[in-house]
């Protein structure tokens, strides 16, 4: 029986719009796809075209969640140092902080009694704790370079529930938020554990390169007064080193290497973090030179390029705070050790420093003062907008 030709072409007008749909629907749907922002599930669910980039990505997520982990070792007179450095991480930060802080018993009112002061808990918490070495070896430890120093050493074996931290000499001051360093565990490769600074940029007044008599790492060194690590690969890895074949894990490798190289090193816990750098360099992030700013990078002229995006943490090593040798770097340790929370930032802290910076000129490091708040000036300017949003 022949069908009616309406019938046809109704039937054929029905496929070809259930065909147009599906392209529509299909063609919107691979649009969305193709724009979908590359989180780090979606790598995940995709497969394992890109392992490496997908783990990067879910690291990242990660140090995202927690607060920042930061310690500091205080010993003898550092109790103010040590309070002016953590007042200009808490200053700066956007995340919360946790304060892992060393000191000698003597040390743990004081401490407890200004950290308590500062009246907003959101935005810190602290822990004090008593030096303390491996028993056996204690005293020899405890005296090694100064005192106290070689405590950061022992760090991933004392603090182990703690996945990464920063760790800051006393004399350090931080001119943007500890957020921007803490970022840099994000990149570490699968091999890196930790990150330092080069101790010099030119080898021309390098100490490593001229004077040690010890492996080193790289050209010039590196220095420890900032080091960020990832202390869960620290426990976990074992150490090239040049003892034995055995490669050794980080609470093994300590006592012998210092046993081996007490009397041809010079600083000390550093000079010891050389040596084992420089057998396992795969295992160091290089961060530059003005994420641990010294002196030696303008005492004879400026020689840390990087620094000309600006100084990001200062590091005032060989008592520059407190002496008259280098005046830039002591103004602006004073200007934070003088501001209080709850004053203007602008006028209390950023003004006063450029008006004593500008009579540090006769130095080297004075000829270049505007490094010194040029940083500093952005951070500010980024705090008082977040104050301003929270009002």
């Amino acid at each position: 029986m022949r069908r009616p030709p309406w019938r046809l072409v109704l039937l054929c007008v029905a496929c070809g719009f259930c065909s147009l749909l599906y392209a529509i629907t299909h063609s919107s749907s691979g649009n969305t796809e193709a724009q979908e922002p590359a989180t780090a599930s979606l790598v995940w669910r995709r497969g394992a075209p890109d392992r490496k980039h997908s783990y990067s990505l879910l690291k990242k997520h990660e140090l995202d969640l927690g607060p920042m982990h930061l310690a500091v070792v205080a010993c003898g007179d550092r109790l103010e140092e040590t309070v002016t450095m953590l007042k200009s991480a808490v200053l700066f930060s956007i995340k919360p902080l946790t304060f892992h802080i060393f000191a000698e018993d003597q040390l743990h009112n004081d401490f407890s009694t200004i950290l308590n002061s500062w009246g907003f808990p959101e935005r810190f918490k602290y822990t004090i704790y008593p030096i303390s070495f491996p028993s056996e070896n204690a005293a020899e430890w405890r005296k090694l370079f100064k005192p106290c120093a070689s405590q950061r050493l022992f760090l991933p074996l004392i603090l182990k529930d703690v996945d990464s931290l920063l760790y800051v000499d006393t004399d350090i001051l931080f001119l943007r938020p500890v957020d921007d360093i803490w970022s840099f565990l994000s990149e570490f490769n699968s091999t890196q554990i930790a990150a330092m600074a080069p101790e010099h940029e030119e080898p021309r007044i390098g100490w490593y390169n001229r004077f040690a008599r010890h492996p080193f790492y790289g050209k010039t060194g590196i220095n420890s007064g900032v080091m960020l690590m990832n202390m869960t690969r620290i426990r976990r890895k074992h150490f090239k080193n040049d003892m034995t074949t055995v490669r050794l894990h980080w609470g093994e490798i300590l006592m012998p290497l210092l046993k081996k190289y007490k009397l041809n090193i010079t600083w000390g816990d550093q000079d010891l973090l050389n040596i084992i750098f420089s057998h396992n360099p795969e295992s160091l992030y290089v961060f530059p030179c003005q994420w641990n700013y010294r002196p030696d990078h303008c005492i004879y002229g400026s020689n840390c390029n990087e620094a000309e995006d600006g100084i990001f943490i200062l590091h005032g090593n060989r008592g520059v705070y407190h002496d008259n040798k280098q005046p830039a770097f002591r103004a602006v340790y004073e200007a934070l050790r003088n501001f209080s929370f709850g004053d203007d930032i602008i006028h209390s802290l950023l003004h006063p420093l450029e008006l004593e910076l500008q009579k540090t000129e006769h130095t080297y490091c004075g000829r270049i003062h505007k490094l010194f708040t040029k940083r500093l000036t952005k951070s500010i300017d980024d705090f008082s907008t977040r104050q301003l949003n929270v009002r």
